[in-house]
C-alpha cells in the first residue's frame, strides 16, 4: 500500500485538481466572451500570458538549482515545455502558428497528461504536484480561453502544421534521448509506472498507435469549425440568390 502522502492517481487531491481545472475553465472562457472585441480583450490576453510565463520560468529555475538539477527531467524539452511557450505567444500575439499549436497541445495531450499523470512524487503540496498541475491547468486554460473565449479558429491547415511539429519534435527528441540516455517523451521506451502506453503494444510498435491515436483526434476536433464554414456560405449564397431574384421582380 502506498504512502498517504504519495500521490494517487485518482485520489482526492487528484479529483480537487481536476475540479479547480473544470471551474477556472468556465471562469476564462466567460471572461474571454465578455471581453470579446473589447479594449480589455488584449490587456487580459496579455497578463495571462505574463503570469503562465512567470510561473513556468520560476520552476525552470527552481528545476536548473545544482541540487535540483537531473539530465533526466530539468531539460525543457517536455512537449509540455514547448505547449506553455507557444501558448504565452498565442495570448499575447494572437499569431496563428502558435494558436493552433496551443489549441491542438493544450486540449490534447496537456489534457491526457492532466488524466493519466505519470507523477511518482509526494502529494501536495510538494513542489512537484505544484509544478505538474498549475503548469498543465493554465496551459488548458489558455487553449480554451483563445478558443472559446477570444474566438480564434483552426482549419485543416493548422491539423497538418500541428501533426508536423510534432513529427519533428518527437524525431529530434529520439536523438537526444539516444545520446543522452534519457527518456523525454517516451519515445525511447515506456515509463516505469504503468500508463496508457502498456495498451498500445511494445516499443516501437506504441509510437505508431499513438501517432494513428493523436492523428484521428486531431481530425476530429478539427471537423467541426471546418463544417460549418460550408453551411454559412451557402446560406449567404442562398440570400444573395433571393435578394436577386427579388429586385428582378
Amino acid at each position: 500500500m502506498p504512502s498517504e502522502d504519495v500521490f494517487v492517481p485518482y485520489g482526492p487531491t487528484h479529483w480537487a485538481a481536476l475540479g479547480v481545472c473544470a471551474l477556472g475553465a468556465v471562469v476564462v472562457v466567460g471572461l474571454g466572451r465578455r471581453l470579446r472585441g473589447a479594449r480589455g480583450e488584449v490587456l487580459f490576453s496579455r497578463v495571462f500570458a505574463a503570469v503562465l510565463a512567470g510561473y513556468a520560468m520560476a520552476m525552470l529555475v527552481y528545476r536548473w538549482l545544482p541540487e535540483n538539477f537531473d539530465v533526466h527531467i530539468s531539460l525543457p524539452v517536455h512537449l509540455s515545455d514547448l505547449a506553455w511557450m507557444v501558448a504565452v505567444v498565442a495570448l499575447w500575439t494572437r499569431a496563428h502558428w502558435a494558436f493552433a499549436l496551443t489549441y491542438y497541445w493544450g486540449l490534447t495531450l496537456n489534457t491526457q497528461a492532466m488524466l493519466t499523470p505519470a507523477l511518482d512524487s509526494p502529494d501536495f503540496p510538494h513542489i512537484d504536484f505544484i509544478d505538474l498541475w498549475v503548469q498543465h491547468i493554465l496551459v488548458l486554460w489558455a487553449a480554451l480561453y483563445v478558443t472559446w473565449g477570444r474566438g480564434d479558429r483552426v482549419h485543416w491547415h493548422s491539423c497538418r502544421l500541428a501533426l508536423a511539429v510534432t513529427v519533428a519534435w518527437a524525431v529530434v527528441m529520439f536523438g537526444l534521448n539516444s545520446r543522452l540516455g534519457t527518456n523525454y517523451g517516451f519515445l525511447n521506451g515506456k515509463p516505469d509506472n504503468p500508463s496508457i502506453l502498456d495498451l498500445f503494444g511494445p516499443w516501437p510498435w506504441y509510437l505508431l498507435v499513438e501517432f494513428l491515436i493523436v492523428t484521428a483526434a486531431w481530425a476530429l476536433i478539427t471537423w467541426p469549425w471546418t463544417a460549418r464554414r460550408p453551411g454559412r456560405a451557402r446560406t449567404r449564397i442562398d440570400a444573395a440568390g433571393r435578394d436577386g431574384a427579388g429586385a428582378g421582380h
